[in-house]
């Protein structure tokens, strides 16, 4: 058995938390591991390590190493799935093509291996029972079917995709032919498949052997069964050949061996504000109002209500089915039920040029992170936390200089041609236009206050002359 976990996807639905360069698979919603590491720790009893391959953006590269390394601390590289980089963003169809290339020529795999296909931003649980719903699908994907899992509804959903099947209860085996795929409904169509019993929603997961999946593609997607005649390297070059098409399109709505395989845990894909609140309220973090409080808030008179907060203190008064999400930048104030048109927001925010759309105000680097404490005319201030026995590029600024204050830790630094240590409570002037790096020798991350002065502070004012992270 091989898996292919699908982490690539730049989802925003649950902004202002996830965003384009933060997506949801790198949170941490429900405890002290993303839901990114959830899932590989998921599979790993019944996967081996080695058989497990995670397709991702080339600009989430450091992202799934940092929480790889984070996962299993201080073995480095003996803890590496293998990874594959899409070298820009696709639909499924795309992405599972590429992993099976993968399989085939870089694995060895048989054509007769079966492959499963999981995204990476999914809550399931007890994980026992998904443990044994992945060898009964292996066994049904063994007779040459196509498995896909559906979800019982337990509400009139508008935010997922639907599976129709042909009949009311399973076969012998234990899966369903399937009718069709539906879109995601209408509240009203959606309150019609809850009553009818033979609609389940469409998880996203999937279970094949690779031959049946070759075979399917061929007759029903050509234009991507053609490109998997080329090796892997020749393949990836002519990605932005394959058709921007997800896997149900290409193959599932029309393939007469696909079949659903009913998914009889609990399963969120956290698709929405509305679907955290679902989750919260199912682990019993609900007060006696119907509320899910998260953080420092006072609520009075509010009912039904989801309130997240970051660091600030909320406080409520005289709410009723609300939606209430805080960040360092951006608060979401909606109703509930109407959680999905956050991507009228998002789209807003792209069109008027507005960073909120795409980042946080800390950002992630291979290296480490830094935070945005204030900005004005001519001025930025950051904080920078650099990771142990990392370093940042050796570099220069062409149109500002900066003065680094070391808070905790202690900073190897290079300016010009000298190279010298700084301790907790002493500082260091960088000039414009000088060869500097920082870099954290130590056991612990390095803080640093950074003074950012000039007429021009953006990121691309960066020259690299030596990277360790081939940026």
């Amino acid at each position: 058995m091989k898996v292919l976990i699908l982490a690539g996807v730049s989802g925003t639905r649950l902004w202002p938390l996830s965003r384009k360069n933060f997506p949801k698979q790198f949170l941490k919603l429900n405890g002290e591991k993303s839901l990114f590491q959830q899932t590989l720790e998921r599979i790993l009893p019944t996967i081996n390590l080695r058989d497990i391959i995670i397709l991702t953006n080339k600009e989430y590269k450091f992202h799934i190493l940092s929480e790889l390394k984070a996962l299993n601390p201080g073995k480095g590289e003996d803890f590496s799935p293998n990874l594959v980089l899409e070298p820009m963003a696709k639909n499924t169809a795309p992405a599972i093509a590429l992993g099976i290339k993968y399989c085939l020529e870089r694995l060895n795999s048989s054509e007769k291996e079966v492959l499963f296909i999981f995204p990476s931003d999914h809550l399931i649980e007890p994980v026992e029972r998904f443990r044994e719903l992945l060898l009964r699908a292996k066994d049904i994907a063994e007779q040459g079917y196509i498995v896909t899992f559906g979800i019982k509804p337990t509400r009139p959903e508008t935010g997922y995709g639907y599976i129709k099947t042909k009949e009311k209860t399973s076969n012998d085996q234990g899966f369903y032919q399937i009718d069709r795929f539906v879109e995601k409904p209408d509240l009203e169509r959606a309150k019609e498949y809850l009553k009818e019993g033979n609609y389940f929603w469409n998880s996203g997961m999937f279970a094949f052997s690779i031959v049946t999946m070759l075979q399917e593609l061929k007759e029903h997607a050509p234009q991507i069964s053609e490109l998997l005649q080329l090796s892997f390297e020749e393949m990836t070059a002519h990605f932005d050949k394959m058709p921007n098409i997800s896997i149900d399109y290409a193959v599932m709505e029309k393939s007469k061996r696909a079949v659903m395989l009913p998914f009889d845990v609990y399963w969120n894909d956290i698709g929405s504000w509305d679907s955290i609140y679902d989750y919260f309220s199912q682990q019993g973090q609900i007060d006696e109002e119907g509320n899910v409080l998260l953080g420092d808030i006072i609520a009075f008179d509010t009912k039904n209500t989801l309130i997240m907060s970051n660091k600030r203190l909320i406080a409520t008064i005289g709410l009723e089915d609300c939606l209430i999400i805080e960040t360092d930048d951006a608060f979401l104030i909606a109703k509930k039920g109407e959680a999905q048109r956050v991507r009228e927001v998002i789209k807003h925010l792209k069109k008027s040029n507005r960073r909120e759309g795409e980042d946080h105000i800390t950002t992630y680097r291979p290296w480490g992170s830094y935070t945005i404490l204030e900005e004005g005319p001519r001025y930025k201030i950051k904080r920078l936390v650099v990771n142990p026995k990392e370093k940042l590029s050796l570099q220069k600024h062409h149109h500002r200089s900066e003065h680094w204050v070391v808070v905790k830790g202690t900073a190897k630094v290079t300016i010009g041609d000298r190279e010298f240590f700084v301790h907790e409570n002493e500082s260091v002037y960088v000039p414009k236009s000088t060869l500097h790096r920082l870099e954290n020798p130590g056991k612990i991350p390095l803080e640093i206050i950074e003074i950012q002065n000039g007429k021009y502070l953006e990121e691309d004012d960066i020259e690299r002359f030596d990277d360790q992270y081939g940026r």
